[in-house]
C-alpha cells in the first residue's frame, strides 16, 4: 500500500503532480516551499547557497520534436567534439554553471567554446549549417582562428544579491531604473523616438509596410 511504501503516519501529506515535466516541477516546487512554511520546516533569516552544474547542452521542442540548445549555445560541451559525434544530443552536457541562493539565481556562467570545429558541430546538431554559422558569427570564428585560449567566466547579478540582503520579494525594488509592465522606463522616458541624425550615425534605415527595405547609404 502507498502508506506503507512511503512510511506515512498521521499528520503526513502526499502531493501528486501530472503533466509536462518542466511545468509540474515549477508548480510542485512552489507547493513544497509553501508546505514547508506552513509546517514550520522553512529556515528563516539564513542564506543557503547551491551550485547548479551539468546543464544539458540540448533539449527537444515538445511541439516540433526539433533538437535545439537548452541554455548557452556558445559553451563548451563536456567531452568536446567526440561527445557531439558519438553521444545522443540529449545526453550531452555543457560546461555551464549557476550559483543559487535561497532559490534565487545570483550568477550564471560557462566555459566558452573556443574551437571552430566544435562550434560548427554543435550548431549542426541544432539545425544550423556551416554557411549560416559563418554568416551569423563571423567575427567570433575569425578571432578563434587566430588561436584563443580556453576561457570562461561568470556574471553576478548585483541587483539580485541586494534583493536578498534587503529581504525584498520583488527585484524591481532593487533595480535603479525598473521597467513597468509595458517594458517602459518612466524615469528615463524610454523607449522614445530616435532622431534621424542618430540613425544615420549607426547606419540604420527605417521603413514601414511590407515593402522591401532600402539599405542605408551614407552621404558624402
Amino acid at each position: 500500500m502507498l502508506t506503507e511504501r512511503l512510511g506515512l503516519k498521521p499528520g503526513h501529506a502526499v502531493f501528486f503532480g501530472a503533466g509536462e515535466f518542466d511545468e509540474v516541477s515549477k508548480i510542485m516546487g512552489a507547493v513544497r516551499v509553501e508546505a514547508a512554511r506552513r509546517s514550520g520546516h522553512f529556515e528563516e533569516n539564513v542564506f543557503r547557497f547551491c551550485w547548479i552544474v551539468d546543464f544539458p547542452m540540448y533539449e527537444k521542442d515538445p511541439e516540433t520534436g526539433r533538437i535545439d540548445f537548452s541554455h548557452n549555445p556558445f559553451s563548451m560541451p563536456q567531452g568536446g567534439l567526440e561527445a557531439l559525434r558519438t553521444q545522443d544530443p540529449l545526453d550531452v552536457l555543457g560546461w555551464q554553471y549557476d550559483i543559487v541562493c535561497n532559490g534565487v539565481e545570483l550568477s550564471s556562467g560557462a566555459i566558452r567554446n573556443h574551437q571552430p570545429d566544435i562550434m560548427f558541430q554543435a550548431f549542426e546538431i541544432a539545425g544550423y549549417d556551416r554557411e549560416t554559422v559563418e554568416r551569423e558569427f563571423s567575427g567570433m570564428l575569425r578571432a578563434f582562428q587566430y588561436g584563443a585560449p580556453p576561457h570562461g567566466g561568470i556574471a553576478p547579478g548585483v541587483d539580485r544579491i541586494v534583493m536578498l540582503l534587503a529581504d525584498e520579494p520583488n527585484i524591481r525594488e532593487t533595480i535603479a531604473f525598473p521597467l513597468n509592465q509595458n517594458a517602459q522606463d518612466l524615469l528615463m522616458g524610454a523607449p522614445a523616438e530616435v532622431e534621424e541624425a542618430r540613425l544615420k550615425e549607426l547606419h540604420i534605415g527605417l521603413y514601414k509596410g511590407p515593402a522591401k527595405p532600402t539599405p542605408y547609404k551614407p552621404t558624402k
